[in-house]
């Protein structure tokens, strides 16, 4: 029998198991092998199948079987299955993606893929996901509203590859996975969108004023998934929020920056605001233009350029208001 001791064993495991350990015994291994040839050995690749697949079939039992434990497993080394699935632009997904457990906004207890697209109501068509540092921050997120009103369910993504791995996924059984904060959620219906349409059209002059100026902003549109909240900010087809935010944060950074697209709710009081402003005075609209963006960017957990000149035009419209 041969022994070889290996502190990472690469060719027997993949870094998604690597936090496994064991002893592996065979007697068909040769003696004479060196480690540099083990990874074009056709046994050494053998055994690694294997491993592979009774690794991940016990994992899958005790999702199955002992959700609790495997619960408190996930909590240490789930993160090593994700990278799993974003490795090798995905070639693992289909063996990995059912193990992966989502917090998400409408249940108390973690959901699986599966369990998801099970409880989709009816007409949901897509798998909502938002970026946060948890729960309770996707919950105030002004995006979720229209969601929330229809009873949709959204997956909570705290860890900096999560976006990354679903990217990488495309779709689980069918069903694309959509960013709330990104592109168009398609959860009006005609009617409501022609309407919506008509409210940018009727005020073109106002919403091409706060455009201009914002030179920040790739556009100013009239929201499609506000109900309660004034306005928000998106981000555009290519690049969301939260991998503009990861890429910036690596030591070879190049400032990417994801496309901004401030979005107003014409239901909103404050709009009517904005509407009278332009009206009586169109001089003031960069001001309160600057306030929204600002108020946009902070949601969005930006920074903002000049804080100090934030807070003193919010002083001011308060001074104004009490006059």
């Amino acid at each position: 029998r041969g022994v070889f001791i290996m502190d990472h064993a690469e060719e027997l495991l993949p870094d998604s198991l690597r936090f496994v350990k064991g002893l592996v015994d065979s007697q068909d291994l040769s003696l004479n092998i060196s480690r540099e040839m083990l990874q074009d050995d056709r046994t050494i690749q053998k055994i690694a199948s294997s491993l592979e697949k009774k690794i991940l079939s016990e994992l899958t039992n005790a999702l199955k079987n002992d959700r609790e434990k495997y619960e408190e497993f996930f909590k240490n080394y789930g993160i090593n299955l994700k990278y799993g699935i974003y490795e090798n632009y995905g070639q693992k997904k289909d063996k990995l993606e059912d193990l992966i457990l989502f917090t998400t906004i409408n249940k108390d207890k973690s959901s699986t893929l599966a369990e998801y697209v099970e409880a989709m109501p009816e007409g949901q068509k897509d798998i909502y996901f938002a970026s946060a540092k948890d729960k309770d921050a996707v919950l105030k997120l002004p995006q979720i509203e229209i969601l929330k009103k229809k009873g949709y369910d959204v997956l909570v993504l705290t860890d900096h590859v999560d976006e990354f791995m679903l990217q990488v996924m495309n779709s689980y059984k069918e069903h694309n996975f959509k960013s709330i904060s990104q592109g168009d959620l398609d959860l009006v219906d005609e009617e409501e969108a022609k309407a919506l349409d008509k409210v940018k059209d009727d005020n073109k002059e106002l919403f091409d004023a706060i455009k201009a100026a914002l030179p920040e902003v790739k556009d100013v549109i009239v929201s499609k998934r506000l109900t309660d909240s004034p306005v928000c900010l998106r981000a555009g087809d290519s690049l969301s929020f939260e991998m503009e935010k990861v890429l910036n944060q690596m030591p070879d950074a190049q400032g990417v920056k994801a496309g901004r697209i401030l979005e107003i709710n014409p239901d909103h009081d404050l709009f009517k605001s904005l509407q009278s402003v332009y009206e009586k005075e169109p001089v003031k609209i960069d001001e309160y233009a600057s306030i929204l963006f600002d108020q946009a960017l902070l949601i969005a957990g930006f920074s903002i350029d000049d804080p100090v000149e934030f807070s003193n035009k919010i002083t001011n419209l308060m001074i104004e208001a009490s006059k």
